[in-house]
């Protein structure tokens, strides 16, 4: 197996040897923590080997993870992470900042975050033997899913709530994953995934709910650590904007950071900023009240992505940002539109989630949170084309004249 020497709940605090079966804690129910063999990769391991790598996918990053590589080399499964960091000069002085960078996502495989933790869980499937794979999904996690086990040949099946994105759907079915809409939210299909999986003893990938999924998205933070703060030169710590649905994300990067803070390879502890929709803010609540216990709202967000009523991973979600001095910033939906135009304007297609990180980060900086003085990262989770309809309301339409000179002319004048 991979570098690591059990669990521990990040709730009550049990830990759990290598081999423990289960997803959550057994006591308390909580998201369990992996933990890495930090002595052994601190012998036989420095950051030199992974900055000299050849390889540019997130496996560059294996010997901090706790799975095997899993092989299947030249497909989607070896090209996922290593994703772009643009940096805007433009765009850091509109806002007020020091510098800013965008890192895109909508650059992977099936044009999300989300396959960071499909890919890895692909991994951990291979290493159980397990033949079969599910989880529930708004889109995205399901498309990732769908995309990995098409790249390796595993059986996928997908829960999703029929309001999802059609283009999202559509991928799922052309990736030949077995498609279920359930008729309800993202916490419905949730549910019956869960007890689908446990009564037909399928993987169950789960969002907040499998440890393996934070250790696939906590590369993102081995990245960063890797393109942004090892050049960066500063010694304030910069500020991470990233949008939250479910939690994990925020509290996979945050685990990515620890991670290498434990490794003694991490200079300063970046500022994780949480970034939700005022229409699904279950975890901006919690922080805002000074409190780790998550109540449900009823989510309306047009950022379908994040849209949760009961965020699965909110805990961690929570210490995201109140372990690094960040904080959670909540917007009004039509800031998300936008960002996506704003985004834009620098050559990134964000969808509604990726644009809300940069809704929030303009937020905190109204807000005094951020100044002129400060470095700051976006994450984009998706691309734009996961959500056409958004993107299309925030492009406006384009105008249509006669094809001749006489039209155009006419229309150049106004």
């Amino acid at each position: 197996m991979g570098s690591y020497i059990g669990y521990q709940c990040s709730v009550c605090g049990k830990t759990y040897p290598a081999d423990y079966k289960g997803y959550v804690c057994d006591s308390c129910s909580g998201n369990l923590n992996v933990i890495l063999d930090y002595d052994h990769i601190k012998k036989n391991v420095k950051p030199e080997d992974i900055f000299t790598s050849a390889e540019k996918s997130l496996w560059r990053y294996l010997p901090l993870l706790p799975v095997e590589d899993p092989g299947f080399e030249g497909t989607a499964l070896h090209s996922v992470g290593y994703t772009p960091v643009y940096k805007s000069e433009t765009l850091a002085q509109k806002m007020g900042v020091n510098q800013l960078w965008i890192k895109d996502e909508g650059r992977n495989p099936t044009a999300s975050f989300k396959d960071r933790a499909s890919s890895i869980l692909i991994a951990r499937a291979k290493q159980i033997g397990a033949e079969t794979i599910a989880t529930a999904s708004t889109g995205n996690a399901g498309a990732a899913l769908a995309g990995m086990a098409a790249a390796s040949q595993w059986k996928a099946i997908i829960f999703a709530p029929k309001t999802a994105p059609q283009a999202k759907i559509a991928q799922l079915l052309i990736f030949g994953a077995h498609v279920i809409l359930v008729d309800g939210n993202y916490d419905s299909a949730f549910d019956l995934s869960v007890e689908a999986c446990e009564k037909y003893g399928w993987y169950c990938r789960n969002t907040g709910y499998n440890a393996f999924t934070a250790e696939g998205k906590k590369t993102a933070a081995f990245e960063i650590w890797e393109q942004v703060l090892r050049k960066q030169n500063s010694d304030k710590p910069l500020n991470i904007f990233v949008s939250v649905g479910d939690g994990n994300i925020i509290s996979g990067i945050h685990k990515g950071f620890k991670d290498l803070n434990e490794l003694g390879w991490l200079p300063v502890m970046p500022r994780i900023f949480g970034v939700q929709s005022e229409k699904s803010a279950a975890i901006f609540n919690a922080w805002a009240a000074h409190t780790e216990t998550i109540t449900p709202v009823h989510a309306t967000t047009i950022a379908d992505s994040i849209s949760v009523d009961l965020p699965r991973d909110g805990v961690r979600a929570v210490r995201a940002a109140t372990e690094t001095n960040g904080a959670y910033i909540a917007v009004p939906d039509e800031t998300i539109y936008e960002g996506i135009s704003e985004l834009g304007k620098i050559g990134v297609f964000a969808e509604p989630a990726g644009a809300t990180a940069f809704a929030g980060m303009k937020k905190a900086i109204a807000m005094g949170l951020i100044d002129d003085q400060d470095d700051v990262l976006v994450m984009n989770t998706g691309s734009g084309l996961k959500d056409i309809r958004s993107a299309m309301t925030a492009a406006g339409e384009a105008p249509v004249i006669a094809p001749t000179m006489q039209a155009l002319e006419k229309y150049l004048k106004k």
